[in-house]
Order: C-alpha cells, then structure tokens, then sequence
C-alpha cells in the first residue's frame, strides 16, 4: 500500500457516494490512512489548482471524489506528472470508473485505490485539454449543454433522454474530417464523436474494440437527421455494432482535425465547451495511471 504521508483527497463536496465524506473518513481511517492531504472544491474547475498543491505538499496516490467533469479536470491536470489516480465515482454518469470496473460502492472503491493494480491509460487532447472517456460535437455537446442546465442534479441520466430528444431536429452540419493527415469525411454531420474507451452511457457501447491503452482513437460521425433516423442509428448503436448502421461510419486514428461550417459547441468526458468551428484532436499514449481493481486468481 502507498504510504498514508503521501495520499491526497481532492473531492467535489457537491458529489455523493454512500455515507458521504464522512464516510470516506472513517473507511480510509479503517485502513491505516489518518491524516491524508485533504482538499474540497464546490466545483470542477477548482480541481487543477488543488491537484498542484497535492503535488508540491508530496502526494503521489491522490484519491479523486465527483463525477466524470471532476475526473476530466483530475487527469487533465496529471498529464505529465508523477502519481496514481484512484476514482471514488460519486457523480450521476461515471463513465471511466465504469469503463475501469470501478464500483459506485465507497469502501469497495477505496479498497481498490489502496490495494488495486495500477494501469496507465492513453488519454486523448482536444483543443489544449485532455479527456479520458470521450469528446464531440453536434448532437451529444447540445444534449449535455442543456442537461448542465441545473437539470443533470436534479433528474441524473433520464435527463439526457429529455435533452436529447429537443435536439434531434438540429440540422445537419457541413463537416470536413481528416485523420492522420488525409481527408476522411466530407458532408452533412449531426454528430462527431471521438472515444478512447467502448462505453459512453448505460447500455451503450459506441465502440466495440476500443481499449484506453492501444495508442488509437476511436472515431464516429453519425449522419443521421431527424428523430426516426437518430432513433435508427441509436437502436443500433444499443443492440451493438455500431458500425453496420448506413447512418455511422467509423475508423481509428491517431490525429483528428475536424472542420465545420459554423461554429458548435463541443464536450469532452461530459463537460461542455465554448463554441467553435475547428477542433484538432490527438491521442496521448500512456499518459496518466488510474488504480484499478486487481485481476482475480484464476481458480486451478
């Protein structure tokens, strides 16, 4: 186990998971760890700076409390430094923790952070910023633009359902894509998406193949306009193989640059960003290591 002089807590005290902070408290105490490095944010973007001070203070197993923008900010920061990433998934979607096998049950997830295996994971960039799950625009940067809108808290996932369905009836976007270096795509887009691991949201595998440690991107651009069709290209998408949709076309890259006529917002690991109409996307290999739950022995 990682010396307890050297464990930070860098928690969205917005965010809950079982018995709360408190909890984490106790459960940490119960293993050892009395007097870790202690850092609440009310907000996400409050992260970085706390992630700093962990550093400078010596921490090197930093124990990351909130959901998914929480996370994002988390590696964003790490990109670059030593230290291990231990996830307490505490926000509404937690889609690296879930793409990682990392359970929304507080001791349990502690438990692993302690004692787990550690796994360095590719990352993508996106603009200057870094995401470990996904980022995009068209369709799913409105459905989370509109979901941040004091929704999300109130609802958690059935929102996206409510905020998705406003925003199928967006016109499709003149969009120009390359991918290492040769043009890719040419024409109407409703929405770009750019995974580094296979599960976006609860039941949805977007990427069957594609693994946060093989160096790759993957890509998706969904053709699909109107509600039957973005109804299509979903059910697809659900049911698995993503790809056989005529409404989907897929690859994997390295380096991505996509260009649209007009300006769109777009969103990487859940978190939306100003509107623009040029995002140059590359992936990061082996950039931060996240604890992860051990292989289990294989029975004789």
């Amino acid at each position: 186990m990682t010396s307890t002089k050297t464990v930070a807590v860098i928690a969205h005290n917005k965010k809950t998971l079982g018995g709360g902070l408190a909890e984490l408290r106790d459960v940490l105490n119960s293993h050892g760890v009395t007097d870790p490095l202690w850092f609440e944010v009310p907000k996400s973007s409050k992260v970085p700076a706390r992630i700093e001070q962990a550093r400078k203070d010596g921490a090197e197993l930093f124990f990351v409390w909130g959901g998914d923008g929480t996370v994002q900010r988390s590696i964003d920061s790490m990109v670059g430094h030593k230290g291990t990433i231990a996830i307490l998934p505490a926000g509404t979607a937690n889609l690296l923790a879930t793409n990682l096998c990392i359970p929304k049950d507080l001791p349990e997830a502690v438990r692993i952070g302690l004692y787990g295996e550690d796994r360095t994971i590719d990352v993508g960039r996106i603009n200057g910023e870094h995401f470990a799950v996904m980022a995009g625009s068209g369709l799913d940067a409105f459905m989370i633009r509109d979901a941040d809108r004091g929704l999300k808290d109130r609802f958690g996932r059935a929102v996206y359902v409510w905020t998705g369905a406003r925003n199928v009836r967006h016109e499709l976007t003149p969009t120009t894509i390359r991918v290492d270096g040769h043009k890719w795509f040419e024409g109407g887009a409703g929405c770009v998406l750019v995974g580094n691991v296979s599960d976006i949201s609860a039941g949805i595998t977007a990427f069957d193949n594609a693994s946060p440690d093989d160096g790759r991107l993957d890509l998706a651009v969904i053709t699909a306009s109107g509600a039957i069709q973005w109804a299509r290209a979903l059910t697809r998408t659900v049911v698995g193989h993503a790809d056989r949709s005529p409404l989907v076309q897929m690859t994997t890259a390295t380096k991505i640059e996509v260009i649209t006529k007009r300006s769109l917002p777009y969103e990487l690991d859940g978190g939306v960003r100003k509107k623009t109409n040029r995002l140059k996307i590359r992936v990061v290999p082996r950039a931060v290591t996240i604890r992860v739950p051990a292989p289990k022995p294989q029975k004789a």
